[in-house]
């Protein structure tokens, strides 16, 4: 393992130029016009997976896009590692607050990528982080170094609910069994702080309608007597949240994990500035449930906020109209505890009871999926762990983070594995937003740290 650092600098350029090739590829799953780029990125991710050493790779079939498998058994008696990752990224919009274009890479320097940093959508949220494995893969198989079995599962759908590969696991329990399930879709603290992700909020994703009359009204014939749609929904939108930012849906909060104080006071310790947290953002102030702190708010708390309103004109100069419809995108996340379903019949139940009867709503539930918490006394946490240690020569910091990856509670309840979340880019790393951007530094870094895990997951494994 001792060569890892020089494989890394001899493969650099490379390293990155297939990355940047990867990214140029607009594999937007959300959005059908992209159909053609989301397969040719299957393509792209198969073919990589042949060239890093994979015996066996193929293209599974779903009823909706593509699952990527491949594998390497070298040992039957040895653990296996099942890599998950997702090859789709985030719509790009909107583009006009893009630096530079999202599906044409530029590594650019930054104060806190002095290095230098991949801006492109999907550079971070997934591609990037997806891409060390492969990398990874091709230095143990070109070096003799891999100690176990790997299998490697690449999606198409994660940023669109992974219904597909929900589909798609129950029906190949058998393919895909392993020891141990290993992502890399989450962050860390800092570059010089490495942490291991041990929590995931669940998510519960609706999209709302609103209707008024029957047809674009003109403002001024109608306004005052016919109710606005636009109006209404702001209206109930706002009731959500109370004076203390508490969500106000009847049984919301019923099954929400407490934290005991001895907990709370142990995430407290997690390096953080709030001061840097705001500067960072832009703002004077932080917001959010009273009684927690930002770190608990974002990461231990259920939340809900909407991502995209809009009705009515809103194209340039001024059309007076009373629209006949309005609408939300709205996502709730979710702690350990908090079913899914059952949050998304809450919200519907409660969001058409506060609706006056002046206009008629529809709640259509889009995708969600479970929170989950990863157990920190086995022994691929204890992998992980030394190989950060091993890479960054400190002990990583357990954290329980605020985004959602809905599949892997379904990883355990279909393949009875624990997953391991080592995640490598950092909360500046504008997932979802414009200007995502992933640092070479963490690129690299994610490639060296990973084989360290496969070598001490191994030894852990056959000393049982």
């Amino acid at each position: 393992m001792s060569t890892i650092q020089t494989y890394i600098q001899e493969n650099k350029n490379r390293f990155l130029d297939e990355l940047i090739s990867l990214l140029e590829i607009p594999s937007v799953s959300a959005d059908k016009a992209y159909k053609k780029d989301v397969l040719n990125t299957a393509d792209f991710v198969l073919e990589s997976l042949k060239k890093a050493g994979c015996d066996h790779v193929e293209i599974c079939e779903t009823p909706g896009y593509p699952i990527i498998y491949g594998e390497k058994i070298i040992d039957k008696n040895l653990p296996t590692v099942l890599v998950y990752g997702h090859y789709d990224v985030q719509p790009a919009d909107p583009i006009e607050l893009w630096t530079s274009p999202p599906f044409e890479p530029v590594i650019k320097k930054t104060e806190i990528h002095p290095e230098g940093a991949i801006f492109a959508r999907g550079a971070c949220d997934d591609k990037g982080q997806m891409y060390m494995h492969v990398k990874a893969m091709e230095y143990m198989t070109s070096t003799g170094n891999l100690p176990c079995n790997v299998k490697f599962m690449i999606e198409g759908e994660e940023e669109v609910g992974s219904e597909s590969l929900a589909w798609f696991v129950p029906r190949n329990k058998e393919k895909l069994a392993n020891d141990v399930i290993l992502i890399s879709d989450t962050g860390m603290i800092a570059n010089d702080i490495p942490s291991i992700t041990t929590g995931l909020r669940g998510l519960s994703y609706v999209e709302v309608e609103v209707t008024g009359p029957n047809r674009d009204l003109h403002s001024g014939l109608y306004g005052g007597a016919v109710a606005n749609p636009i109006n209404i929904l702001t209206k109930m939108i706002a009731s959500l949240h109370d004076e203390n930012n508490h969500i106000t849906i009847p049984g919301f909060y019923d099954n929400v994990e407490e934290l005991s104080t001895e907990e709370r006071t142990a995430m407290a310790k997690a390096p953080f500035s709030l001061e840097n947290y705001k500067k960072a953002l832009n703002i004077d102030e932080v917001h959010g449930e009273k009684g927690y702190s930002t770190n608990e708010r974002n990461a231990i708390r259920p939340t809900l906020d909407v991502n995209g309103i809009w009705g009515g004109y809103i194209g340039e100069g001024a059309k007076t109209v009373i629209a006949s419809k309005a609408f939300a995108k709205i996502s709730m996340r979710l702690v350990p505890n908090q079913d899914w379903r059952e949050i998304t019949q809450l919200f519907k139940t409660h969001f058409e009871s506060i609706a006056p009867k002046s206009v008629t709503v529809l709640v259509k539930p889009h995708h969600g999926g479970q929170g989950y918490v990863t157990p920190t006394d086995n022994i691929a946490y204890q992998a992980a762990s030394k190989a950060y240690e091993t890479s960054f020569g400190k002990t990583p910091i357990p954290q329980r983070s605020g985004g959602s990856i809905p599949i892997v509670s379904l990883f355990e309840k279909e393949l009875k594995s624990k997953t391991i979340l080592m995640g490598f880019g950092l909360d500046s790393d504008a997932i979802h937003s414009p200007d995502e951007h992933f640092g070479v530094w963490n690129y690299l870094k994610g490639i060296e740290t990973i084989p360290y895990f496969y070598k001490y997951f191994t030894e852990l494994s056959t000393k049982k």
